[in-house]
């Protein structure tokens, strides 16, 4: 075949030999189950999905060409304010292929796709983002976290993730759907409790919610997710689901589904699912993205495991350890993305105020699990928010760890009291955040200059954007006293 006849993904090589022999069974699947209409979606820098509903004849164009996508949606903040000018002649981001905002191409990875469970016949397909040239688009967070892997492996290493997330589900007493009412951003919804009152894993405030739980469990089964535990957390009506140890691009691409398909479940039933670490509702206690992580040897073997004491993890992975720690204060800009992540740093309140970690300490930003030779040894994470980009937070872990085991960094001893410990502190804003990633030569050479100049542009405007809106603390503090 002439290269002119080949289909955008062929002529640039953009599928591996699994995915093209996952496209091909793709197309009969569709044929052989009726499928009508399929959701093709892209992982935006913000962790939500963007995409386009496409028919099942024009997909099977898509597994040869792509499907054309704006990707102006590359340069929105949270609620859609573009953070440049979309027609300048440069738009700040050195980026040429971006300039007047041309389309870039989707490219399904046939490996992702799922049925939907809750929309008639119609499946779901994950895509990575490319230029019209056939380039990656540098802004694709999913790109990120495949160059981080692939690094890993060069260095004869893949990562294990194990996912835990709180969240909150409420009764919809009012969506907010008035014209006035759908501004930027729009108003939020009304709600109430699904439950009342702080009763922890007790099982009369579990089964209040089971009728919730039981079907998004129902869905998210038959979406094939590996879901460990799904349960009732510490808030009225707030959950906690946990998931198998998956691989790390599985992982956050599961991240990105679930996240999407618990809000869409509840939306259609009812409810409004908030993934927001601290919603403005009376009685709410924060909730957060606890990451479980190891590294797996060539060997297939979990390389964090000490073979000997004092342990509690192997060489490796104590310098991962002390990577993870060093580069903290740089990869809280990917870990909690948002002004109200940092709002569930409280003292005593479950969420790390230091670099520090510990051994089953959960007031550690780092709580090591395990010991001398017991196979499930890792780390798990406790400072990211709900609504962090699940393939920046993970690539960030990649990228601290990695730093670590280069240098032989050395985590120092475990801390006991996490939040009185003689630690560095962690940021506790969005705006020290930004300043640390904006410091941090590691972040800056493993994400290339284009892409760190970009987090810091997309944060700062936020941060502008929060600044300058009058907040009700402020009106209640000062309107009748001055």
């Amino acid at each position: 075949m002439t290269n002119e006849r080949k289909g955008f993904i062929e002529r640039h090589g953009l599928w591996t030999d699994e995915q093209s022999r996952a496209g091909a069974e793709l197309l009969r699947r569709i044929e052989k189950e009726g499928i009508k209409n399929i959701r093709i979606g892209w992982g935006d820098q913000h962790g939500i999905v963007r995409g386009k509903t496409v028919t099942a004849e024009e997909f099977k164009s898509c597994l040869r060409s792509g499907k054309d996508f704006q990707l102006v949606t590359a340069i929105f903040d949270t609620t859609n304010h573009p953070i440049v000018p979309p027609f300048g002649a440069e738009n700040n981001l050195n980026i040429p292929e971006m300039i007047g905002l041309p389309d870039g191409v989707l490219v399904p990875d046939p490996t992702t796709f799922k049925v939907l469970p809750w929309v008639e016949s119609t499946g779901w397909v994950l895509c990575d983002a490319y230029f019209s040239n056939g380039k990656p688009c540098v802004l694709s967070t999913r790109q990120i976290l495949s160059d981080q892997i692939a690094k890993l492996a060069g260095d004869g290493l893949s990562m294990k993730v194990g996912l835990e997330f709180e969240f909150y589900v409420f009764k919809m007493l009012d969506p907010k759907l008035a014209p006035s009412q759908s501004g930027y951003p729009p108003e939020p919804p009304s709600v109430e409790m699904i439950q009342h009152g702080y009763q922890y894993l007790t099982e009369n405030r579990g089964d209040e919610i089971e009728n919730i739980l039981h079907f998004l469990q129902s869905n998210l089964a038959k979406l094939n997710l590996p879901l460990a535990t799904l349960e009732d957390e510490w808030g009225p009506g707030q959950c906690e689901v946990t998931f198998n140890p998956l691989g790390a691009t599985e992982a956050a691409d599961t991240a990105l589904l679930f996240r999407s398909a618990v809000k869409q479940l509840c939306r259609r039933h009812g409810y409004h699912a908030s993934f927001m670490a601290i919603p403005k509702v009376q009685n709410v206690f924060p909730s957060g993205w606890h990451m479980h992580q190891s590294l797996v040897n060539s060997a297939g073997d979990n390389a964090f495991v000490a073979s000997e004491a004092p342990g509690p993890l192997s060489k490796l992975g104590m310098a991962y350890l002390g990577g993870l720690l060093d580069n903290a204060p740089g990869t809280a800009l990917l870990t909690t993305p948002t002004i109200n992540g940092y709002k569930r740093q409280r003292p005593d309140g479950f969420a790390p105020t230091k670099a520090s970690w510990a051994l089953e300490n959960r007031g550690s930003m780092l709580r090591v699990i395990g010991g001398p030779n017991d196979p499930a040894s890792r780390i798990e994470n406790r400072i990211g928010e709900p609504t962090a980009n699940p393939y920046l937070y993970i690539a960030s872990q990649i990228i601290a760890g990695r730093d670590g085991i280069a240098r032989n960094a050395n985590p120092g001893e475990a801390v006991k009291a996490a939040y009185l410990a003689d630690r560095p502190t962690l940021p506790a804003s969005l705006m020290d955040a930004v300043s640390a990633f904006k410091q941090s030569d590691v972040l800056k050479r493993e994400l290339g200059d284009s892409f760190h100049n970009y987090m810091l542009m997309l944060k700062e405007f936020e941060i502008n954007r929060f600044l300058s809106a009058v907040t009700d603390w402020e009106h209640s503090e000062y309107f009748e006293m001055y």
